[in-house]
């Protein structure tokens, strides 16, 4: 979808310069009733932001085909996208006070003193961005990688140059300003516990059901290699309930597999038990009267 979007966005900014350029931008055609501009002034400006938003695009485009394994270099490649962004900006507005012949030393001189004036009513601004440096700089986290910030865990899609995009299981996206990426867990290079409690009948003989769950344990990892790291273990009792004895299992994964990996334990241990005479007991109660 991206790709598509700055395809057409290139070929309209493309379009737009090139009849610009071939209607002959540079020459003074008229002026206009009521202003200093000229037609030719106002082509040579239309010309310049049309130029820099096809080439701004272009970039992105051939960004978008970029998909490199390592997170890292996925980082370089959506901070790069985001920094294009923002030279784009800064590109056209240099270039429109250029063509209106605007004295540049005096305006930037005067964009110091307003950088000044802002930077003290846009102090969070700048934290975010000074952040956001020493966060890249630190190689606290990096596109792709799992991470848990204030209680919500997505994997991280985007990192810009004032904020961080989460995207959690489910799809949601949650944007994050660099300044309050604090006490973060990267659970990127770590592997994770599946964890399955499973329900017995009382009735059931322990002894001679735990003698034949390591044969079932070693067919639930056959079935699911691909997700379990290795074979799943069996904890023991993990509580004694109100209608069952609830038993522990865990498997090794990875973060990114977590909740896959327990669906898989869950699924697995309640066909295999079934097939071993054992189901999973309703909630009872038991009713006495004197």
């Amino acid at each position: 979808m991206n790709r598509i979007k700055h395809i057409l966005k290139l070929a309209i900014f493309g379009v737009a310069a090139a009849v610009l350029f071939l209607v002959g931008a540079g020459k003074d055609l008229s002026v206009m009733k009521g202003l200093s501009l000229s037609w030719a002034s106002v082509g040579k400006i239309a010309l310049v932001i049309f130029c820099t938003l096809a080439v701004e695009h272009l970039i992105l485009l051939i960004l978008s085909f970029c998909t490199p394994k390592s997170h890292r270099l996925r980082t370089v490649v959506t901070l790069t996208a985001n920094l294009i962004r923002y030279i784009a900006i800064i590109v056209i507005l240099i270039g429109v006070l250029s063509m209106l012949s605007v004295d540049m030393p005096t305006i930037l001189a005067g964009l110091g003193v307003l950088a000044l004036i802002i930077g003290f009513g846009a102090e969070s601004l700048i934290t975010d961005v000074v952040t956001g440096f020493f966060i890249l700089m630190d190689n606290q986290y990096n596109v792709g990688d799992i991470i848990e910030v204030g209680g919500f865990r997505g994997t991280v899609s985007e990192i810009g140059i004032r904020t961080t995009s989460l995207v959690d299981a489910g799809g949601n996206v949650k944007i994050i300003n660099n300044s309050e990426m604090k006490n973060i867990l990267n659970r990127s290079d770590n592997t994770s516990k599946a964890v399955a409690d499973f329900p017995i009948p009382y009735e059931t003989d322990l002894a001679k059901l735990e003698e034949k769950i390591p044969a079932l344990l070693a067919e639930i990892h056959q079935n699911n290699s691909g997700i379990m790291k290795s074979e799943p273990k069996y904890i023991g009792v993990q509580e004694l309930g109100d209608s069952a004895v609830v038993l522990r299992f865990v498997a090794e994964v990875g973060e990114s597999d977590i909740y896959s990996g327990a669906r898989a334990l869950n699924h697995d241990l309640f066909l295999g038990f079934r097939k071993l005479g054992v189901e999973c007991p309703f909630q009872q109660i038991d009713v006495h009267n004197k």
